[in-house]
């Protein structure tokens, strides 16, 4: 990994644009222990607390269940309507037997996976989460692998799943950040399904259940996400709003009590609505860095935005900023133009605010066997720079 660090240069004038008295302090203070604010088009990170400290997180861990489910019925692997049956161990455990949350799915009967959302999602059912489980993966172990397999599809850097359902588990820690990055997969890929973190109650096994996410009655645009509590995760949230076109992703973690999960969550939504203004960083189609390359004539090739590069700035006190190219090099031809070649991290002081992918700016071909050969000692030698 090589990182191509540009804080002066053609960036500097968009620092003096952008740049007003330094924010010593984020303006916003949560109750949670852990905690993080996204904006959902741009992927600015308006506030974080914590962030990347992986930690229980109770029943969040549902919505990576829900993600694989999800994912499953888009590839065909399930549908709707299929059924899974509800075994001695998904009843004992997450049933009622277990006093704990459950949809009251009665052992030994089938339920159609459309029903087994709902249970999970509205109705926060651990046993909901341990029959879907069991049904795409065979057993709750199993499927625990491949939650693990998916993290690293997501590109989750902090958390590992040791279950479907957010039982106390010693191989499962979550991170805010992570959370916000599975909610935001589930809002884009699957916005067919996301509309079911919005329904307000569900009825199974006769007995009516509310949902839990006290967003949804606040007049803030809230749709989703999920609630958690245990006794060593306390009080979590992943919520999410939508104003005026503008989408927010909020995760607390460790909050102490009920009541200051539902204050802390809208207050924090509200702040992101009202405290930040939309200010494009880069163009579409700069040139932001020169990227290594192997195998070829020339030793470098362009790094270039494909969209304008759009950061939430806080409205009240702007740090300077600083912009990184992050690539895994030398990057090997051949090179078509448009292929995604690095990433570019845009930080307000140390407050990681934008990343945006970067495109090769030109296609490069593969060089010959002597050029190679002299390209080859060449990053031997000097690839350290």
């Amino acid at each position: 990994m090589k990182t191509l660090l540009f804080a002066m240069a053609w960036l500097l004038p968009a620092c003096l644009v952008l740049a007003s008295q330094p924010a010593s302090a984020q303006l916003y203070q949560s109750r949670a222990q852990q905690a993080i604010l996204i904006d959902m088009e741009t992927g600015s990170i308006l506030f974080q607390q914590d962030a990347a400290r992986a930690a229980p997180a109770a029943s969040l861990v549902k919505l990576m269940t829900a993600a694989i489910v999800f994912d499953a019925l888009k590839q065909g692997e399930i549908t709707m309507q299929t059924e899974f049956v509800v075994s001695e161990y998904a009843w004992r455990t997450g049933g009622a037997p277990a006093g704990g949350s459950t949809m009251f799915a009665e052992l030994g009967s089938s339920i159609a996976v459309a029903d087994l959302l709902r249970g999970l999602i509205i109705q926060s059912g651990n046993d909901s989460a341990i029959i879907l489980a069991e049904g795409l993966s065979g057993t709750e172990q199993e499927f625990a692998k491949r939650m693990n397999r998916f993290a690293v599809t997501l590109g989750l850097h902090d958390s590992t799943f040791g279950n479907s359902n957010g039982l106390p588990h010693p191989d499962q820690l979550l991170s805010p950040r992570d959370l916000a990055r599975i909610a935001r997969y589930i809002i884009e890929d699957h916005p067919d399904y996301y509309g079911i973190f919005a329904e307000r109650d569900f009825t199974w096994n006769g007995i009516r259940q509310t949902n839990r996410n006290p967003l949804l009655t606040a007049p803030i645009g809230a749709d989703g996400l999920k609630t958690g509590r245990t006794d060593e995760a306390g009080y979590g949230l992943v919520g999410s709003a939508m104003q005026n076109g503008r989408r927010l992703i909020a995760v607390l973690m460790g909050l102490k009590t009920e009541a200051d999960r539902a204050l802390d969550g809208r207050r924090l939504l509200e702040w992101g609505f009202t405290a930040f203004d939309a200010v494009e960083v880069f163009p579409a189609g700069l040139t932001v860095g020169r990227v290594r390359i192997y195998g070829a004539a020339t030793g470098r090739i362009g790094a270039e935005t494909k969209t304008p590069v759009v950061a939430l700035m806080p409205k009240q006190s702007r740090d300077a900023l600083e912009a990184r190219v992050i690539y895994t090099g030398p990057i090997s031809v051949p090179v078509t133009k448009g292929d995604k070649i690095a990433d570019l991290e845009v930080y307000s002081g140390n407050r990681l605010i934008v990343i945006a992918p970067l495109f090769a700016s030109e296609s490069v071909a593969t060089a010959g066997v002597l050029k190679r050969a002299v390209g080859g000692v060449g990053e031997f030698l000097f690839g350290w720079l």
